[in-house]
């Protein structure tokens, strides 16, 4: 009886040792498998690991003019663009700053949401970093500068020279 318990034992651990040395294998597969897809899909396809456009040819020859707008709905804060508009040439990487301070002594909880005008604004601007993925969390007083950073796509219309992006934040609750 003890050595067909010791037999079971055995066999039992043999499966979880080669089950256990395929999932090792799966998961080290998982990465070169997850960038062929990203790769065919064209996901994560905007920036280089050097945090340089890809695929984006700057066009030189255009300049699109964007102002900025910064609103706060129900918050106690001031928000406002470090710059009240810029040019730049579609294809070209740009970072812009905002200044957001909580005019209260009490934490404050917002969450920035984008507008674009004109509406279709929207299929050319490609962010990649933006103060508006995620709450912002802001404590009695404090200021704090938040950056966005994005492309307008070379493919944006000939006769669209300017536009304006406006971020609004709203209050939200605290997890």
């Amino acid at each position: 009886m003890k050595q067909e318990v010791t037999k079971t034992n055995i066999d039992i651990l043999k499966k979880l040792l080669i089950f256990s040395v395929f999932m090792f294998g799966f998961g080290y597969a998982l990465v070169p498998l997850y960038k062929k897809f990203c790769e065919v899909t064209g996901i994560n396809e905007l920036i280089r690991p050097d945090g340089v456009a890809r695929n984006t040819e700057i066009d030189n020859t255009r300049v699109v003019d964007l102002l900025l707008d910064a609103n706060v709905r129900d918050l106690p804060w001031k928000f406002k663009p470090l710059q009240s508009s810029i040019s730049l040439n579609p294809g070209k990487l740009v970072e812009v700053a905002y200044e957001i301070s909580n005019e209260s002594d009490d934490l404050q909880v917002g969450q920035a949401i984008p507008s674009y005008s004109p509406k279709n604004l929207e299929r050319y601007l490609k962010k990649i970093e933006c103060f508006c993925f995620t709450k912002q969390e802001l404590q009695g007083k404090e200021v704090r500068q938040l950056s966005v950073r994005f492309l307008i796509d070379p493919e944006i219309p000939e006769d669209l020279r300017s536009a304006t992006i406006s971020y609004t934040f709203f209050k939200i609750k605290a997890d």
